[in-house]
């Protein structure tokens, strides 16, 4: 079905063209990828698609009866409520219904018959309805995605108000996902969330019921959801079909396919214009030296293709060498206040060493990192630092980068000694030219602050390279520039970060951090997860032995107890047999005592009698005795 059209859709922003003739196609279970350089217009399009921004031109078909919802970049859900009041206010309508059948049900009981039928009939119908919008799970539906948002039970009362901006834009994505809309929009959903939550989100988008266009700096991301893929460049788009990955593989393909006809036609136009310069004057040949003009007039000349749009050039070089041992981390306790959010962590990092330093959000893998550089202090343990290293620190919020200084004043300050002209060429490498370098610091888009910062970083000439989430605010492109930069870096490199394909690209090591300490992995990122995946493989079989050889055992104990219970039921059975047969020798013996009573010489000896009668009471109360026993017996068996 299709949700959505838009047919040579256009955008200006007072006379600077935006976007020009946008086609663009949305059908149901549809997953896509709009990317672009930073400033390109997505983020433009999404807004105009969720109708929050007009445009000058072209068309939007979309049926009215299409639902679509859209979450801008670092959106923070605002309110008043606790986190499960604010989710249950998605299903208003669901809960009303639900009192409605409650009422229903009591009112069957106080009305006549045909008035019952009526609400019966009514009764099924709201039942039905109420199945069919997910009625009876959207309590369920919440938790699932609280829970995979890392919201848990004991969070549920916490009002909305008191959490963190990062907390907030968390609820915004779990509320948006809950309302399910047929055309989810998500501008950048991949800000605050770990890996963990990452891959939560993949799996989610990929079985989610409805389309999804989602704009994405995360490639790991997009390679994982998305099947189609459009382009925003020089104001227009192009589709590719695929994930992100394919995307650049066809986009490398066509612009080389594209590359070849265009020279080849560049050829051949040169070939006719020179037959045409040579035998245009000569009358023996003038006739076909026409005849070529206007085979050249007829032909239709293809634009040069347009290559890249033009990156970011930098590399990260270094002063001197550090000594083979550049950190040493013993039994550090890490936190604020006192409070430590990470003890007894150990690790070694050595010259040239790679490492990505990953674990949950709130653990405290940028409080480590200011430890190192000693912006806050060490709660216990040691902290050593190798010969001659020198370190230089990326701060993923670019907090000292809030100056009323000018691009040029703010690099030059920091680097006074090297002229104008070297300071604008490494400003022009790094995307600021002509009146760039006057913007004021404190105006910058985060993609601009993360490019001057990383200016700053490059002319540090640094050994030790500590970056906390560098790929943040970076788009696509400038993301590869500084995977390559980094992977030719010949220092040493500890970084934060939640981009998988960065840390893939980057990392030799994967240190994961967790509240009792820190656990290294000798590998990328893939190699983390599959050994993570080993480990509780193998925890899970050893946990499955346990329970196999506590089953044994048990099975082992079960079987004595059934033999031993087996053994007592046949004795009990041979001992009520052993009794029976008693009891009917008694009770032999007792009726022949009795018909002895009955003899003339018995009755007449009165001394006889006595003995006899004494025997007889003998006789049954052995006979009471073994009755007892064989009850007692009989209803041991029986149980």
């Amino acid at each position: 079905m299709m949700l959505l059209q838009i047919q040579q859709l256009t955008k200006y922003f007072g006379a600077e063209l935006i976007l020009s003739n946008i086609k663009l196609e949305i059908q149901t279970n549809d997953r896509i990828a709009l990317v672009g350089r930073n400033g390109a217009g997505k983020s433009t399009l999404l807004k105009i698609i969720a109708g929050h921004l007009s445009y000058d031109s072209g068309q939007i078909v979309k049926p009215k009866d299409v639902t679509i919802d859209y979450l801008a970049q670092n959106t923070g859900l605002e309110s008043k409520l606790s986190i499960w009041d604010e989710m249950l206010s998605v299903f208003a309508k669901v809960r009303e219904m639900e009192k409605e059948i409650r009422q229903i049900e009591l009112d069957l009981a106080t009305v006549s018959e045909s008035e019952a039928a009526k609400l019966l009939h009514e009764y099924d119908r709201l039942q039905v309805k109420f199945k069919e919008i997910g009625g009876y799970q959207y309590e369920s539906d919440i938790r699932s995605v609280l829970h995979g948002l890392r919201f848990y039970e004991k969070d549920c009362s916490t009002l909305i108000s008191t959490l963190s901006g990062g907390q907030k834009t968390r609820l915004a994505l779990a509320k948006l996902l809950l309302t399910k809309p047929d055309l989810l929009i998500l501008d950048e959903p991949t800000n605050h969330l770990d890996i963990e939550t990452l891959s939560w989100l993949e799996q989610y988008l990929a079985n989610y019921s409805g389309a999804v266009l989602i704009v994405s700096h995360d490639r790991y991301f997009l390679d994982k959801v998305v099947t189609q893929v459009y382009e925003l460049s020089r104001t227009e788009i192009k589709k590719f079909h695929g994930n992100y990955s394919k995307y650049l593989d066809q986009k490398a393909e066509l612009y080389e396919r594209e590359m070849k006809q265009f020279e080849k036609q560049q050829e051949e136009v040169a070939k006719l214009q020179d037959f045409i310069q040579r035998n245009l004057a000569r009358a023996s040949t003038t006739k076909r030296a026409q005849s070529r003009r206007k085979q050249l007039d007829r032909m239709q000349l293809m634009d040069r293709p347009k290559g890249g749009e033009k990156s970011a050039s930098f590399s990260f070089d270094i002063e001197r060498q550090s000594g083979n041992d550049v950190l040493k981390v013993r039994d550090a306790s890490i936190g604020y206040d006192h409070q430590a959010l990470a003890q007894h962590i150990d690790f070694s990092i050595f010259r040239q060493d790679s490492i990505a330093l990953v674990g949950p959000n709130g653990v405290g893998k940028s409080t480590l990192l200011k430890t190192i550089i000693k912006k806050i202090q060490l709660l216990a343990g040691n902290i050593d630092y190798g010969t001659n290293v020198s370190i230089g620190y990326y701060d993923q919020e670019q907090a000292e980068l809030s100056s009323n200084k000018t691009v040029l004043q703010e690099l030059w300050d920091h680097y006074p000694l090297k002229d104008e002209k070297e300071i604008r060429t490494v400003l022009g490498n790094f995307l600021f030219s002509g009146d760039d370098v006057l913007k004021i610091v404190s105006t910058l888009s985060g993609g601009e602050k993360a490019r001057l910062a990383l200016a700053i970083l490059m002319l540090e000439k640094s050994n030790f390279l500590i970056l906390d989430e560098p790929t943040n605010h970076l788009d696509l492109d400038s993301k590869e520039i500084l995977e390559n930069a980094l992977v030719d870096y010949p220092g040493t490199i500890l970084f934060v970060s939640h981009d998988r394909y960065f840390i893939n690209r980057i990392a030799t090591k994967v240190i994961e951090l967790t509240p009792d300490g820190a656990v290294e992995y000798l590998g990328d990122y893939d190699y983390y997860v599959q050994k993570k995946a080993e480990t509780l493989e193998l925890a899970a079989m050893e946990s499955t032995e346990n329970d196999t050889k506590k089953q044994v055992e048990s099975t082992k104990t079960s079987y004595q107890q059934d033999k031993e219970m087996k053994k007592l039921e046949r004795q009990r059975k041979r001992r009520i047999e052993e009794i029976e047969e008693k009891m009917n020798d008694l009770e032999g013996k007792i009726e022949e005592q009795e018909q002895l009573l009955c003899l003339p010489e018995i009755f007449e000896d009165h001394e006889k009698v006595i003995n006899i009668n004494d025997s007889i009471e003998s006789l049954k109360d052995e006979v009471n005795e073994l009755l007892e026993e064989w009850t007692e017996l009989a209803e041991l068996l029986d149980a």
